[in-house]
């Protein structure tokens, strides 16, 4: 758990906080940290895993999730999707708009460099922004025993992934994305549910 770890697990509890659930569904908890310190502050959340050793509260695959619909609040997923082939983690997207009442929150790796600022105006305020590498290339990406995609790879740039999430999640959701400043390798969307057209 390095520091911009930790700066990624207080913009998961941020972004889920902005809900006020009831109930939260995490897909694939990993060291259980985010659900640790979510219950800790009184958010009731219940995870899904496919493996047993971790304990989770279901245990299944995210793309055939083993409760009713709109059984939480929020249905969440942190740098997780990436360990599926792409087309499966659609389909998990999908299970998690399904499973959801108010939003779905998810976080992936985006690949390329860039470089976080910081211009700090006394008594005013404080702004933060990432510059792009202007000479950064997009690289194919190959599977390595972990990731099948990341956003900013040949086929995956972020205006597709975009779509894409656009199309699961069905209904014609409000997304926002945003990467993390103190993290830029992690992305997160935040795909508001309760916007979708009835």
């Amino acid at each position: 758990m390095t520091k911009a770890r930790w700066a990624s697990v207080w913009h998961q509890l941020d972004e889920v906080l902005k809900t006020n659930p009831d109930s939260v569904l995490e897909i694939g908890p990993g060291s259980g940290i985010f659900k640790i310190v979510a219950n800790h502050i009184g958010i009731n959340v219940k995870t899904l895993d496919l493996d047993p050793d971790l304990t989770p509260d279901f245990i299944g695959s995210a793309d055939a999730i083993p409760t009713p619909d709109k059984s939480f609040d929020v249905a969440c997923a942190f740098q997780v999707l990436e360990h599926m082939p792409f087309e499966v983690s659609m389909k998990a997207l999908k299970e998690m708009c399904r499973v959801a009442r108010k939003s779905v929150i998810i976080s992936l790796p985006e690949a390329g460099n860039c470089w976080p600022n910081t211009i700090a105006i006394p008594y005013v305020r404080k702004i933060q922004f990432l510059l792009k590498n202007p000479f950064a290339k997009h690289k194919n990406h190959i599977f390595d025993g972990e990731h099948h995609w990341e956003i900013g790879k040949e086929k995956f740039l972020l205006k597709y992934i975009m779509q894409e999430l656009e199309f699961h999640a069905t209904g014609s959701c409000k997304i926002t994305t945003f990467r993390v400043h103190e993290n830029p390798y992690h992305r997160f969307f935040i795909i508001d549910l309760e916007s979708r057209a009835p």
